[in-house]
C-alpha cells in the first residue's frame, strides 16, 4: 500500500493548474461562439451575394440564374 502523503507544493500547484485549465475552457468557449457568429455571418453574406448576382444575371436577360444552372449541373 502507498502510504506516503501528498507533498506540500502539490496543493498549491494543482490549484494553478486547475485555474489555469478553467480559464483556457473559458477563452475557449469564448472563441468558438466568436467564430460561430462570424460563420453564420459570412454564410449570411454569401446568400445575400448569391441573390444579388442571380437579380444582376435575370436584369441581364441571362436565361437561367445560378441557383437553377446549379441544379441543372446536379441532375
Amino acid at each position: 500500500m502507498d502510504s506516503r502523503a501528498p507533498e506540500p507544493a502539490a496543493g498549491p500547484l494543482r490549484d494553478a493548474a486547475e485555474n489555469l485549465f478553467q480559464e483556457l475552457q473559458e477563452h475557449f468557449q469564448a472563441l468558438t461562439a466568436t467564430l460561430n457568429l462570424r460563420m453564420e455571418e459570412m454564410g449570411n453574406r454569401i446568400d445575400d451575394l448569391q441573390k444579388n448576382v442571380n437579380d444582376l444575371m435575370v436584369q441581364a436577360g441571362i436565361e437561367s440564374p445560378i441557383k437553377e444552372q446549379m441544379v441543372r449541373s446536379l441532375l
